[in-house]
C-alpha cells in the first residue's frame, strides 16, 4: 500500500523549498517504512538547494531523522513494526575493505544510491504520480520514508524522538570528528571554526573528551553565546577581512593541539591550519564547494609535524556510534535538549531554512 503525507521539496536551484503531499511507496526487499517524528534542518540539505553539493530536482530532502517503523519488506528480520530508528545517510555495501575495516564512511560504493534506495529505483512520487528523488538515500524531511534497512540504526524506545533525529547528522559529525577523527587527548587545546550544529557538537565532543582549552569562533555573536553553553572556554568573534590567527595563538599558548573547520570554506581551513601549534591536527569537517582549495606552507607540516585531515560523518559506525551518542545523553553527558532552539511543523519549513541561514538557531527541528 501507499503511504499519503506531507513532505519538504527542493525543486529548483536557489529557489525557497516547497511543501507538497506525496505517495511513499511499500517498501520493497530488504527495505522499511518510517513514519516520521522529527527531522533536523541541516545545512547539507540547503547545499543541495544552493548547488553546493550537486544532486539532482526533484528531490525529497532530509536526512537527519527518527521515527517509528511502520512496515517491513520481504526478508527484513533484524527490524519489526513498532522499532525506533534513526536515520543513516551513508551507503555501506559491508563488503569492501573499508566496511570491513571498520570505516563504512569510505565504502568505495559511497555515492552509489545518493536519490533512491539501494535497489536503484524509486518508491517516492508527487501527487501526479512522477519520480522523486530521496536525499542521500533518505528523503527524511517526510512524514512517511521508505529505505533501504542499511540506512536505519535501532535505538531505544525511551529517547525523545525529537532528540534522537540529531545524532542522524550533527551530533556524529561534530562529536565523532573529536571522538573518531582527531581522537583528542585530555588536557589539550581546541579551536573550533563555526558554532552552527555541527561547531556546537564539535564543541561539547571536546568538552567531553577532557579538552582544557576550547576556542570557538564565528562571526555571530549570539552563535558564541550558546557555544559556551557547550563547553567552550574562550570565544573569539571574527570580523570581515581579519586574520585571527596571531589571537589564537595567544589563547592557546602557541597554537591549538587541533583545530576544527566546521563551515565549509577553503580559506578558513587554511585558517585553522595555520593556528595549530608543532605537532597540531587540523581537521576539516565542513563541506565547500568542489573548486574550493586549501593553501598551506609545505615545510610547516615536516619541520612541525603538523597534520590537515578530513572527517566525513565523524569517520563513525552508525550502528556503533548512534548508541553510544545517545547514552552519552542518557547519562546527562552529553546536550541534546539544548541544541534544539525551535521546532517547526512540517508547513513552516521554508521559515526554518529562512532561520538556518540566518543563524538565528543551534539546530531547528521539524516535529511531525
Amino acid at each position: 500500500m501507499a503511504h499519503k503525507g506531507k513532505a519538504v521539496l527542493f525543486r529548483e536551484l536557489n529557489k525557497p523549498v516547497v511543501v507538497e503531499e506525496i505517495l511513499v511507496d511499500s517498501p520493497k526487499r530488504g527495505e522499511v517504512t518510517v513514519k516520521m517524528a522529527a527531522c533536523g534542518v541541516c545545512h547539507s540539505d540547503l547545499s543541495a538547494v544552493n548547488g553546493t553539493i550537486p544532486l539532482p530536482p526533484p528531490l525529497v530532502l532530509g536526512h537527519e531523522a527518527a521515527g517509528e517503523i511502520v512496515e517491513v519488506g520481504e526478508g527484513v528480520t533484524e527490524f519489526a513494526v513498532g522499532d525506533h530508528v534513526v536515520s543513516n545517510f551513508i551507503y555501506m555495501c559491508g563488503t569492501c575493505r573499508f566496511c570491513a575495516g571498520g570505516r563504512p564512511v569510505l565504502c568505495v560504493e559511497q555515492g552509489k544510491a545518493l536519490v533512491t534506495p539501494r535497489e536503484g529505483t524509486t518508491r517516492t512520487h508527487d501527487s501526479a504520480g512522477k519520480p522523486l528523488g530521496i536525499f542521500s538515500g533518505c528523503g527524511v524531511m517526510a512524514e512517511y520514508a521508505t529505505v533501504s534497512m542499511a540506512n536505519v540504526v535501532k535505538i531505544d524506545k525511551a529517547i525523545p524522538l525529537d532528540r534522537a533525529a540529531l545524532v542522524g547528522c550533527a551530533v556524529t559529525t561534530g562529536v565523532g570528528a573529536v571522538f573518531n577523527t582527531a581522537r583528542v587527548e585530555p588536557g589539550s587545546s581546541v579551536v573550533v571554526f563555526g558554532c552552527g550544529g555541527v561547531g556546537l557538537n564539535t564543541i561539547q565532543g571536546a568538552a567531553i573528551a577532557g579538552a582544557q582549552i576550547i576556542v570557538a569562533v564565528d562571526t555571530v555573536e549570539s552563535k558564541l553565546v550558546y557555544a559556551k553553553t557547550f563547553g567552550a572556554t574562550h570565544t573569539l568573534l571574527l570580523k570581515p577581512g581579519e586574520d585571527p590567527v596571531k589571537e589564537l595563538k595567544k589563547m592557546t599558548g602557541g597554537g591549538a593541539d587541533y583545530a576544527f573547520e566546521c563551515v565549509g570554506n577553503g580559506e578558513l581551513s587554511g585558517t585553522a591550519y595555520k593556528a595549530i601549534g608543532r605537532g597540531g591536527k587540523a581537521v576539516i569537517v565542513g563541506v565547500a564547494r568542489g573548486s574550493e582549495m586549501i593553501s598551506v606552507k609545505q615545510p610547516s607540516m615536516v619541520f612541525e609535524e603538523k597534520t590537515l585531515q578530513g572527517s566525513m560523518f565523524g569517520s563513525c559506525v552508525p550502528r556503533v556510534d548512534f548508541p553510544r551518542m545517545l547514552g552519552l545523553y542518557m547519562a546527562g553527558r552529553l546536550k541534546l535538549d539544548e541544541l534544539i532552539t525551535r521546532r517547526y511543523s512540517i508547513d513552516e519549513a521554508p521559515q526554518a531554512f529562512a532561520d538556518m541561514q540566518s543563524g538565528k538557531n543551534a539546530r531547528g527541528v521539524i516535529v511531525f
